[in-house]
């Protein structure tokens, strides 16, 4: 009977060191991990951007500064007009004034930007210089000639007009109005973000001037004769038709609307014998930069199957930015519209898009907006990307009218079928983002081009993805409240916060991440603290009794 208790008893001894070998282990083991694995939510985590594979998909290559062109000022072809210039719209018989005020000013609290503004600075973006290089941009009375010309690159313009203050597609008036339009009628409701900043004008681009044909020779004329006048001739050049009056029907465009038909895919470079090209969008830039302009906004884009390399254009595009924001220049570009040239990038890996579009490619140097509806979700037609920086509203828009001699807005546009259409794009979310970099250069102008690109980004409504950020709308809707009161750590002594009116909302700038580390921590320290506890039972409630005075046999 000795025996069988002393075997039992050295068994259960055993069994207890094992089971408390086991819990110092598993203790040790769940000490290691637990930082790791409680210290941050999946959503908080930077997420790690797989190298591309076989070229330049996500990312472009390292800049090329050699590739900066020289800026001629003038346009790479002769392009002549061939569908008439936007008109008013006689929709309904006698137009309406347009009172309210767009979903977009109220979903980004605009209205109350403005009172922020004039209690900091006195005025609203006054000083500020924002270079529209898009269609031209038309003097229309609300912008109370602050509108500067800075150049052509499509035609000279007619009537005499300055270079860059003809507007003949009617896009880049929609778009200037939104960042500096200033109605005198307190009754009407739509403001431009920043309406003190003035705007530079360059004309890069327009879908009605086309590369003009070039004229046939004339067919040589026959044997004179001295009884015998020479023949009338439709190819006699005498009889030709001038310019200004060729192709003045609408084609394929808007004759009778408050700007042409909103193509699908949106102002796409390098289409067709259309005017508009990446070396001339790229001269534009330096021009924009040496005329001195502290934002430039690009409503223009090109959109290209990714193949994993780089085209000329491209590459003195990407100079030309990298020279704007080197030289403190805010860069602003439309993120792009789905079309039929531009399918959307739905692939399997975000990581690896399919399509390519530029300047929204060359993050580094550009904000590229993508644009969101009046539900506070993505646009369908914003195309996604890697490159997205962030968002802004680009649906039932509300801007100029940019017809020839119009004092009034417009909230529809005329569709090549002849059917009224809401002003919508990512061409008119990326005003709203230059407007508010206006404003920021005007509060803090201390601040350098990189600095305000990123106070815009950090200040961002956030999603809820890894890194803040994902390839819908990028960093997330902007805040402008938020751009110009909350600190951002890295520019601190840069950039002081101001007291906010009373009627204001908090400003969206908590960073949470120091409480999601404070909370990992405890946790992990009761998780420790549980085990500990475990341990010193499990290690009393093995210890063999012995009974005292009991010999041993």
């Amino acid at each position: 009977m000795a025996v069988a208790r002393k075997s039992r008893g050295t068994r259960v001894r055993h069994l207890g060191l094992a089971g408390r070998t086991g819990t110092v282990l598993l203790a040790a083991g769940i000490g290691v991990l637990s930082p790791a694995s409680v210290a941050l939510p999946a959503w908080a985590q930077q997420s790690s951007t797989a190298p591309d594979a076989g070229g330049y998909y996500a990312t472009p290559p390292p800049v090329d500064k050699s590739k900066k062109p020289n800026d001629e000022g003038k346009p790479d072809k002769n392009y002549e007009q061939k569908t008439q210039c936007v008109q008013r719209s006689k929709l309904g018989g006698d137009q309406v004034d347009i009172k309210n005020r767009p979903w977009g000013q109220e979903y980004l609290q605009i209205e109350k930007v403005h009172q922020l503004m004039r209690g900091a600075t006195n005025s609203i973006g006054g000083g500020v210089k924002v270079a529209v290089i898009d269609t031209g941009v038309t003097q229309h009375p609300y912008f109370n000639g602050r509108v500067e010309s800075g150049g052509d690159y499509v035609a000279n313009p007619n009537g005499g007009k300055q270079p860059g203050l003809e507007d003949c597609d009617g896009h880049g008036t929609e778009v200037a109005g939104i960042i500096a339009a200033n109605p005198p009628d307190a009754s009407i409701g739509f403001r431009g973000v920043a309406p003190d900043a003035k705007i530079l004008s360059i004309r890069q681009s327009s879908q009605n001037y086309e590369e003009a044909e070039k004229k046939a020779e004339p067919p040589p004329p026959p044997p004179s004769s001295s009884n015998s006048a020479p023949p009338a001739s439709s190819n006699n050049p005498g009889s030709q038709l001038p310019p200004s009056s060729q192709g003045n029907s609408a084609v394929g465009g808007a004759a009778d609307g408050t700007a042409p038909g909103q193509n699908k895919g949106g102002r796409q470079q390098e289409q067709g014998k259309t005017a508009g090209t990446l070396k001339t969008l790229a001269q534009a830039v330096v021009r924009a930069v040496d005329k001195g302009s502290q934002v430039i906004n690009m409503s223009v884009d090109n959109c290209r199957r990714a193949d994993g390399g780089i085209t000329e254009g491209e590459q003195q595009l990407q100079a030309a930015v990298n020279y704007a924001v080197e030289h403190n220049v805010v860069v602003v570009a439309a993120a792009g519209n789905v079309g039929d040239k531009c399918p959307q990038n739905d692939q399997p890996d975000p990581k690896s898009p399919k399509m390519i579009v530029t300047p929204p490619w060359f993050a580094d140097d550009v904000l590229s907006v993508a644009a969101i509806d009046d539900t506070g979700g993505v646009a369908e037609f914003s195309v996604n990307g890697p490159w997205v920086s962030v968002a802004a509203p680009g649906t039932k828009i509300i801007s100029l009218d940019p017809a020839e001699g119009s004092s009034s807005l417009a909230n529809l546009t005329i569709e090549g079928n002849g059917e009224p259409g809401a002003i919508q794009g990512t061409s008119f979310a990326a005003p709203y983002v230059a407007g508010v970099a206006a404003l920021v250069r005007a509060k803090f102008p201390g601040l350098t081009a990189r600095e305000v690109m990123n106070r815009i980004k950090a200040t961002a409504q956030h999603p809820a993805a890894p890194g803040g950020r994902d390839n819908f709308v990028g960093f997330g809707v902007i805040d402008p409240i938020a751009a110009l009161t909350a600190i951002v750590p890295s520019e601190a002594d840069k950039a002081k916060p101001v007291q906010l009116p009373a009627n204001l909302p908090p400003a969206n700038d908590r960073d949470s991440a120091p409480m999601i580390v404070a909370l990992a921590g405890t946790g992990g320290g009761l998780v420790a603290l549980l085990i500990t506890l475990f341990v010193v039972h499990s290690v009393r409630r093995n210890r063999p009794a012995t009974s005292p005075g009991r010999k041993t046999p």
